[in-house]
């Protein structure tokens, strides 16, 4: 088998059939004859997730129910290295994302133009800006369920630029080459990812504090690995409660803290960022992806 995406979903029962149409057969380009499948690992949802709501959508997927589970999702990454039956393996720790249609067609690319590529998809919000500023003015599921409408997703679905933000950091100005520090759809060969000893399951803050940046860093700073970012593709975030996204600014910095020092404790250093330079893969699909044209919302 090609491909296996591992989606971790914690009670999102609303989201997730969203994102596995953003995975599906007939949304993503060139995936119609793709050898792949979709381990969505269920990481003990109180209400266990129903098979039915995704029922319609054309995606191959093998459902994994984790009872008892950690409040952190790494071992529900594990889980999932250990079923997959893909040669590559696309991490997407926060199953509450949606694709654009693009993203496996560049990022299999990757694959066949190096030798172990480690390839990044970069991080947006739906909605006008990041949801921990949104949320405080009356962002929520229901405008987010209008705006998606409005757009007719999934028919076209690089319209997700026209009611996304890109996640930037402490710069107003953002671009496609703004340097990452983590990807919540990040693609590395399955062998090599388990040869790192998969997700370290020290980080067991609820929502995996720094997991997500520690597994980027790791793929992308191994001396075998060629770090690749797409250009034109992005991992949409829905709202959904989450543990650092879908609170204030001021608890999420508080929070980031906490997890800053639990990565120091477990890695010895602070330095979450990577140095390495990418190689940038992809295309602009319409103008709205133009992410330098972006400008934050009037306050």
């Amino acid at each position: 088998m090609k491909l296996s995406v591992l989606l971790v979903g914690y009670d999102m029962a609303r989201e997730i059939p969203r994102s596995l149409q953003g995975l599906a057969r007939n949304y993503q380009h060139e995936a119609d004859h793709l050898d792949y499948e979709v381990l969505l690992l269920d990481n003990g949802s109180p209400t266990p997730l129903d098979p039915q709501s995704w029922s319609h959508v054309d995606v191959p997927v093998r459902h994994i129910r984790i009872d008892n589970a950690p409040p952190s999702p790494a071992r529900a990454i594990n889980t999932g290295i250990a079923a997959a039956q893909g040669e590559i393996i696309c991490l997407m720790i926060d199953g509450a994302h949606l694709l654009t249609p693009g993203v496996f067609r560049l990022a299999l690319a990757a694959f066949r133009m190096f030798d172990n590529p480690v390839v990044a998809t970069r991080y947006f919000w739906l909605g006008p800006d990041a949801q921990n500023e949104t949320i405080g003015q009356g962002y929520c599921q229901t405008v987010e369920d209008g705006l998606l409408e409005k757009i007719a997703w999934p028919d076209d679905g690089y319209r997700l630029f026209e009611i996304g933000a890109p996640l930037k950091t402490h710069h107003e100005n953002i671009h496609w080459m703004n340097r990452m520090f983590e990807s919540n759809c990040l693609f590395v060969h399955r062998a090599f990812f388990a040869s790192l000893g998969g997700a370290d399951e020290r980080f067991d803050i609820p929502g995996g504090g720094f997991i997500n940046s520690d597994i980027f860093k790791r793929t992308v700073d191994h001396p075998d690995t060629e770090a690749v970012q797409l250009i034109g593709e992005g991992c949409f975030h829905q709202v959904h409660g989450g543990t650092t996204t879908n609170i204030s600014t001021a608890r999420r910095d508080q929070e980031l803290a906490v997890y800053l020092d639990q990565y120091e404790q477990i890695r010895g250093h602070r330095d979450i960022i990577t140095e390495k330079a990418f190689f940038y893969l992809g295309h602009v699909p319409n103008d709205a992806a133009k992410i330098h044209r972006w400008k934050p919302p009037a306050r």
